[in-house]
C-alpha cells in the first residue's frame, strides 16, 4: 500500500518502522518543523525525521496543514492512505479527503475515552488500571472517528508516562499493521464511537504540574507518575521549585497538616497529604540532575516541620 505517514514524537517511530518492515510504499514522512532545544536552543530534528533520514525517506515539514501548498503536495503524492501517529496537527477537511483509503490515526486510548492531547499521562493521573490503542479513521471532530480495532493494555504500578507511552508506542505499530492488512483487503469495517461514554485528555498545563497537597497521597503519587518523565511534577519548598519523578505511599494518618514534613527516612523525605503520606523518592531540584530524595533531604538539612508547597 503506497502511504503518507504523519508523525513526530519517538511514540510515534515504532508504527513508521513497522509500517516499512511490512513492505508498504512510504511516499512521504510529515512531522513538524525543527525546533529549538536544549541550552544553546539550537534546532533539532524531531526523532520521526530522524527515523525518516535512517531510511532515506523524503521528508516535508510544513508550518501548517491550512496551507493550500502543503494539501497540494499531499494530494501529488496520491497516496491509498495516510497514516497518523502523534503527529501534533489537526488535519483540515482538503487533507482527510487525500487518498482513496482516507485517514487512519494510532490513538494511545481506548476510545472514546480519554480524547486528546495527553491520554497516556491522563490515564496515569486518574488511577486507571487499564489502557490501551485505538485505530480510527479520522474525521473533522478530532479523535472522535469510527474505530476499525483496539488492543488493550494493563496499568503496572511501576508506571509512569514514560514506561507506558514506550509499551503503547509498539502496541500501537502492531495494530496499525493489522489496520493496513484489514485496508488491503477491503475487510476494514470501523464502528462509531459512542458519545455517551467520551471522556477527554486535553493538554497538560502548568496547573496540571502543581501538586496540591491537600489531595491524598495515593491521588498525588498517580499525578506524579502521570507526569513523569516530562513535563514533570512540581512543588515549591523554600521559595524554590522542586520537580518530584519518583514517590512512594507511606502507611499511617498524616498527623500535620498537608505538605508538612514529618520525617526523613533511608528512602526519602516524607509529606503529610489531605489523606496519608507520601516518600519523595526522587526529586529534581531547579538548575539540578535528578537525584534521590534522601540524598536531597540530607543535603538539604530538611528537618520535620518544614513545608512542601
Amino acid at each position: 500500500m503506497r502511504v503518507i505517514f504523519m508523525g513526530t514524537p519517538a511514540f510515534a517511530v515504532p508504527s513508521l518502522e513497522r509500517v516499512l518492515r511490512d513492505g508498504h510504499e512510504v511516499a512521504a514522512v510529515v512531522t513538524r518543523p525543527d525546533r529549538p532545544a536544549g541550552r544553546g536552543q539550537a534546532l533539532t530534528a524531531s526523532p520521526v525525521k530522524v527515523a525518516a533520514a535512517r531510511a532515506h525517506l523524503p521528508v516535508l515539514q510544513p508550518a501548517s496543514l491550512r496551507d493550500p501548498h502543503a494539501q497540494a503536495a499531499l494530494s501529488e503524492l496520491a497516496p491509498d492512505a495516510i497514516l497518523v501517529v502523534a503527529f501534533g496537527q489537526i488535519l483540515p477537511p482538503a487533507v482527510l479527503a487525500v487518498g482513496r483509503h482516507g485517514c487512519w490515526n494510532v490513538h494511545a486510548s481506548l476510545l472514546p475515552r480519554y480524547r486528546g492531547a495527553a491520554p497516556v499521562a491522563w490515564a496515569l493521573i486518574r488511577g486507571e488500571r487499564v489502557t490501551g490503542v485505538s485505530i480510527i479513521r479520522m474525521t473533522e471532530r478530532v479523535d472522535a472517528g469510527p474505530v476499525l480495532l483496539q488492543r488493550s493494555e494493563a496499568i503496572r504500578d511501576e508506571d509512569t508516562a514514560g514506561t507506558l507511552g514506550e509499551r503503547l508506542s509498539r502496541l500501537g505499530a502492531e495494530a496499525l499493521a493489522e489496520a493496513l492488512v484489514a485496508l488491503e483487503k477491503g475487510e476494514a469495517r470501523p464502528v462509531p464511537q459512542d458519545e455517551a461514554l467520551a471522556s477527554f485528555a486535553p493538554k497538560l498545563s502548568a496547573a496540571d504540574q502543581r501538586l496540591d497537597w491537600g489531595e491524598a497521597a495515593e491521588a498525588l503519587r498517580n499525578r506524579i507518575r502521570g507526569l513523569t518523565p516530562e513535563p514533570g511534577a512540581l512543588t515549591a519548598l523554600a521559595g524554590e521549585t522542586l520537580k518530584v519523578l519518583a514517590a512512594a505511599v507511606e502507611e499511617g494518618e498524616a498527623g500535620a497538616a498537608p505538605g508538612t514534613l514529618l520525617a526523613v527516612t533511608r528512602r526519602g523525605p516524607v509529606v503529610a497529604t489531605g489523606r496519608g503520606r507520601l516518600c519523595l523518592l526522587t526529586v529534581q531540584p531547579e538548575g539540578r540532575r535528578p537525584m534521590d530524595g534522601a540524598a536531597f533531604a540530607r543535603g538539604r538539612r530538611l528537618a520535620a516541620g518544614a513545608l512542601f508547597g
